[in-house]
């Protein structure tokens, strides 16, 4: 065989070079093409399991309201007679100026319909309007869920605030945590779907034992309620049988525009159960309102609305389901009475900046928990809040209700009467994003920007004294990456509801994982699935009263139910 030259060897290296390049971008008709021989080269193995599809649905027409335009005569190509005579052309110029007035008529509604249909709905909204209109024969089915199959009331549980609490004997207490690890750690996937159109905002579990029952809120308003284990429909494929896909999705699920207008400015930012029985949902949104779905009559009301752009970023109820309390974006709380008129509404200025998260106590629904945008964590006696003098406020009482603005707050704190209603406060190194209470009152967790999870476990004697607490420093810390950055939900640890068992908070972790943690630190379960999950489970709930039931959600509307294969 002849020595090959120089070219000859760079010829070959670079036809190698191609027919590779070419193989890779899966080009196999060019390599043809070009003569060359296709190398045998092993393909990526595929995974068996992909994200969930969802399911296919009428895709719903987006209402566009457009004016009529204007055109000139030129454009319109209207030829004009030379030899009109001026009675033609005085009829000709009154029938233009009559078709300009029909026009700008026209135009006028056209606008003042798209201005009407991008205000928030304030009026009560039954569920064929909640649906939409491809979506109505969905009306009987939603109807069979929410009031046929939850008739049993499921008021919420709160726990003892001495349980759990174990002063020096440390066996006992390891215990606890290694049945609960063992209880946790065998958490599957067993149901996942496309629950909302857009990023998912916020979540809730209802009690209801004997079903699956979760409540999605996504960035555009919509509200997402997730059967996660009754049987799907059958899809027919293309051959007209039923089709079998194991990357479908599973349970049903409908989506129910509660707020408006469906864009960014209307995403739900907490749900909350009626405490009392369950038997309503209460959503809080960006469109700077509250609305209450009811499941008896299927009707959803507005609750309360802010003035001036102001949003709502967290709301939480006290056990008797009489009482709202709110947090907004200028850092702000508002009370609420749901029995009384809206001129008995309070607003107090307890922070500069944003409060992203309010939590109540749940044993002692008088010890306001906030945690705002200025770094701070803040515990607040309600009781004292409301002994302020009306003659304090910075509005003019009316249908409004009184404001009591940071000032006057400041000053109120420097007074006798004042001094012991902020109770306690801790600065974080960077913004915090929530913190919330535990089932028993006493144990707090918070989470920050600066990557950290903090824990608080305050006693009861402090909760009995009218002092401020003597520390407001956490016993411990875990670090935990909390820069989710533009396109995902801020991460929040919320704590399991469930009364039962030794209280434990689920976090979702920028690695794919649903971590679980107890009120010491200790991580006692990561649920992590690569095969099914590809996303970041920014928003996590638990179930109230099964332990071994927990719900997930990402930024694409796909939700996950982790269980106990077994219970499938």
């Amino acid at each position: 065989m002849p020595k090959l030259s120089q070219y000859e060897k760079e010829r070959e290296a670079n036809i190698a070079r191609n027919r590779a390049l070419l193989e890779e971008l899966e080009l196999k008709q060019a390599v043809a093409g070009l003569g060359f021989t296709p190398s045998a080269s092993k393909s990526a193995p595929k995974t068996k399991v992909q994200p969930v599809q969802p399911r296919k649905r009428v895709k719903k027409e987006v209402l566009e309201f457009e004016a009529p335009r204007r055109q000139s005569s030129r454009l319109k190509r209207t030829a004009i007679d030379p030899d009109e005579s001026p009675s033609k052309r005085q009829k000709r110029e009154a029938e233009l100026e009559l078709l300009r007035a029909q026009e700008a008529e026209e135009r006028l509604e056209a606008e003042e319909r798209a201005r009407i249909a991008s205000r928030p709905r304030r009026h009560d909204l039954e569920l064929d309007v909640l649906l939409g209109e491809e979506e109505k024969e969905e009306v009987s089915p939603l109807i069979a869920i929410l009031r046929d199959d939850i008739q049993d009331p499921y008021p919420r549980r709160v726990a003892d605030p001495e349980a759990f609490t174990y002063d020096k004997d440390n066996k006992k207490e390891e215990a606890e945590v290694s049945e609960l690890r063992e209880r946790l750690q065998s958490l599957k996937i067993v149901s996942r779907a496309k629950v909302t159109q857009d990023r998912v905002y916020s979540a809730a579990y209802h009690p209801e034992i004997s079903k699956d029952l979760v409540f999605f809120g996504d960035k555009h308003g919509q509200l997402g309620i997730w059967d996660a284990r009754a049987i799907p429909d059958e899809v027919p494929d293309e051959d007209g049988g039923a089709e079998t896909n194991e990357n479908g999705e599973g349970g049903k699920y409908w989506r129910l525009q509660v707020h408006w207008p469906a864009t960014s400015k209307s995403s739900i930012s907490t749900i909350k159960m009626d405490p009392v029985n369950a038997h309503s949902v209460y959503t809080s949104s960006y469109d700077c309102s509250v609305r209450c779905l009811s499941f008896e009559t299927g009707i959803s009301r507005q609750v309360c609305a802010t003035e001036d752009g102001v949003l709502i970023s967290s709301i939480d109820l006290n056990p008797t389901g009489n009482e709202m309390w709110l947090s907004d974006s200028s850092g702000g709380v508002t009370h609420l009475d749901l029995r009384a008129s809206e001129s008995k509404t309070r607003w107090y200025g307890l922070s500069e900046q944003k409060i992203g998260c309010i939590s109540l106590n749940p044993t002692r629904p008088n010890f306001l928990l906030t945690a705002s945008n200025n770094r701070s964590l803040k515990i607040w006696d309600t009781r004292k809040l409301t002994e302020i003098a009306v003659e304090l406020s910075d509005a003019v009482p009316d249908s409004t209700g009184l404001e009591f603005g940071t000032e006057t707050i400041n000053k109120w704190l420097e007074t006798g009467p004042g001094k012991t209603c902020l109770r306690a406060e801790w600065r974080h190194d960077k913004s915090v994003s929530s913190a919330y209470w535990d089932p028993r009152g006493r144990s707090i967790v918070s989470t920050s920007y600066d990557d950290k999870l903090r824990l608080w476990d305050i006693s009861s004697e402090r909760f009995t004294s009218t002092r401020p607490f003597s520390s407001s420093r956490p016993f411990g810390q875990l670090t935990h990456n909390c820069q989710t950055g533009k396109w995902l939900t801020i991460l929040r640890a919320q704590w399991s509801p469930n009364p039962d068992v030794y209280p434990h908070f689920t976090i979702g972790n920028m690695n794919h994982s649903l971590d679980i943690f107890s009120c010491k630190g200790d991580l006692v379960a990561r649920l992590v699935d690569k095969e099914k999950i590809t996303a970041v489970q920014a928003v996590t709930c638990s179930h109230p009263n099964v332990v071994e039931r927990a719900a997930s959600g990402n930024a694409s509307g796909r939700c996950v139910l982790w269980s106990i294969p077994s219970e499938c």
